[in-house]
């Protein structure tokens, strides 16, 4: 089997330019979603913003297993 050196080395300068770009794209997205994501998730709104949540336990030994699906498919969690 013959192989071209200029083949070889040609494909050897793709595979690295690939990884290198690979590399700088990943470390862009990451830098980019750490600056889109709040730092503080949790933490009281500010403003006239409140936080609504309320446990409720009881809810769930009333609902059938029908309906609790309903309910996580149309709230989303």
């Amino acid at each position: 089997m013959i192989f071209s050196l200029r083949k070889v080395i040609e494909r050897m300068k793709f595979i690295i330019i690939f990884l290198i770009m690979t590399f700088l794209i990943y470390h862009f997205m990451n830098m980019v979603s750490g600056w889109i994501v709040p730092q503080y998730r949790y933490e009281e709104p500010s403003g006239r913003a409140i936080k609504a949540f309320e446990v409720v336990e009881s809810m769930s030994d009333s609902l059938s297993f029908g309906e609790r699906l309903r309910l996580f498919y149309w709230y989303g969690e």
